[in-house]
C-alpha cells in the first residue's frame, strides 16, 4: 500500500503540470446530435472536459436520409452557437472543398477544384470568398481544405478521380491553394493544407485500407508545402505509407515525416492535424492506444476522430484523455509534446475568436 501511494504521488509530481484539459485540447471529434445544450454529452465534453474541437457533418453515415448534426442553416447556426457558449474557444470544423467533398450543402453547391482551375484565379477567389462568408455566417472557424495534392497519377482513386486537385503541376496547385487560403482568411476561417506529404500519386484510398505510395510518390509533391508553409494555418497529414520516407510507419504516425520532414526540413511552424484516425489504413493495423501514442510522438498537435461509424462505436473524449494519461504515466509520451501542441493550438485559436 505504501509503495502504491508513493507511485501515485510521484506520478502526480512528474505529470501533474499537464491538465486533462490540455490533453483534451489535442482532439477534434465528430459526434451524433443536432444540439449542444447543457444537458448533452457534447456540451459536457467541450465545457467541462475541454475537448479541443468538433467536426460537423450534415448527413448521418449510417442512417440514410437522417441528419448527423444539422438539417438547415438555422439548425447549424444554433448548434455552433451552443458549441461556443461556454467560451472555451473550440475549433468548429468541416470539410468544405467543393465538389464531392462539401459537408455543408445548403444554399449553394460549390464546384470541384478541377473545374475551378479551368476558370482562372479571379473566378476562384470569388467562389471561395463566397464559401468563406457562408462558413463564417454559419459559425464555422476551421475548414479542412484546400487540397494540395498534385494530380500525378491519372488513375488515382481518391483525389484525381473526383477532381479534387487543381492540376498535374505544382505551380497550378500552389496558385489556387493560395487563393483559397486568402479567401478563407478574409473571414477568419482557418485552413488546412492536405494531404501531406502528397496523395495525388497513390492508387488506393486510405479510408478503406493500407496505401503504399513508395514506388509512385514524387519529390514534387512537397512543393505546395514549401510554398505555403507560412500561409496555411494547419497541415493535415495523410495515412499513406512511403518506405522512402519511413520504412516502418505511415506518414501520420511517423516522426520522420511529421517532425524531421515537415517541421525541421520544410520549416512549418503551425498546427499539424492527423487525418481521421478511424480510417481503415491505420485502424486495421494499430490499436487506439497505439494510434494516439504514435501520433503524439510523431509530432502531431491535433488528433482527429470523425466518428463516422456506428453510434455504438464512437470514441469519446473521456476515453481519449484516459489513454493519454496512461501513456504519460507509462513514460511512452512526453509532457513536453503536450505543452508544445497546446502552445500552437491556443495561438491559432486566439486568432479565430
Amino acid at each position: 500500500m505504501k509503495k502504491l501511494l508513493i507511485f501515485i504521488a510521484l506520478s502526480s509530481f512528474i505529470f501533474g503540470s499537464v491538465s486533462n484539459k490540455e490533453i483534451a485540447n489535442m482532439f477534434i471529434l465528430g459526434f451524433y446530435g443536432t444540439k449542444a445544450t447543457p444537458d448533452t454529452k457534447i456540451h459536457n465534453s467541450i465545457c467541462k472536459v475541454g475537448l479541443g474541437g468538433v467536426i460537423l457533418f450534415q448527413k448521418s453515415p449510417v442512417s440514410r436520409g437522417k441528419a448527423k448534426n444539422f438539417t438547415d442553416a438555422n439548425s447549424l447556426k444554433s448548434l455552433t452557437n451552443e458549441l461556443k457558449s461556454c467560451n472555451t474557444k473550440p475549433f468548429i470544423a468541416v470539410d468544405q472543398e467543393g465538389g464531392l467533398v462539401q459537408r455543408i450543402k445548403l444554399s449553394y453547391i460549390y464546384p470541384k477544384a478541377s473545374v475551378v482551375a479551368k476558370k482562372g484565379l479571379n473566378y476562384a477567389y470569388n467562389i471561395y470568398t463566397k464559401m468563406a462568408k457562408e462558413l463564417k455566417t454559419l459559425g464555422i472557424n476551421l475548414n479542412f481544405a484546400p487540397v494540395a495534392d498534385i494530380a500525378i497519377n491519372p488513375k488515382n482513386q481518391v483525389i484525381v478521380k473526383w477532381g479534387r486537385s487543381y492540376g498535374s503541376d505544382a505551380k497550378s496547385v500552389i496558385a489556387y491553394d493560395r487563393v483559397f487560403i486568402k479567401a478563407m482568411h478574409k473571414y477568419k476561417i482557418a485552413t488546412s493544407l492536405k494531404h501531406f506529404p502528397g496523395h495525388g500519386s497513390s492508387y488506393g484510398d486510405t479510408h478503406k485500407g493500407f496505401v503504399d505510395v513508395t514506388s509512385l510518390w514524387q519529390e514534387e509533391e512537397l512543393k505546395p508545402y514549401y510554398a505555403l508553409k507560412n500561409s496555411t494555418d494547419t497541415i493535415m497529414v495523410a495515412h499513406i505509407f512511403n518506405k522512402k520516407l519511413d520504412s516502418t510507419y505511415p506518414a501520420s504516425l511517423s516522426k520522420r515525416v511529421v517532425t524531421n520532414l515537415l517541421r525541421e526540413k520544410i520549416g512549418f511552424r503551425g498546427v499539424v492535424i492527423s487525418d481521421d484516425l478511424q480510417m481503415g489504413a491505420i485502424s486495421k493495423h494499430y490499436s487506439l492506444k497505439q494510434r494516439v501514442m504514435l501520433s503524439i510522438n510523431a509530432g502531431v498537435d491535433v488528433m482527429l476522430f470523425a466518428n463516422q461509424v456506428n453510434p455504438k462505436n464512437v470514441v469519446d473524449i473521456n476515453r481519449l484523455v484516459k489513454v493519454v494519461r496512461e501513456l504519460l504515466i507509462e513514460g511512452k509520451i512526453s509532457e513536453y509534446s503536450i505543452k508544445e501542441a497546446n502552445r500552437r493550438i491556443n495561438s491559432l485559436k486566439r486568432g479565430l475568436y
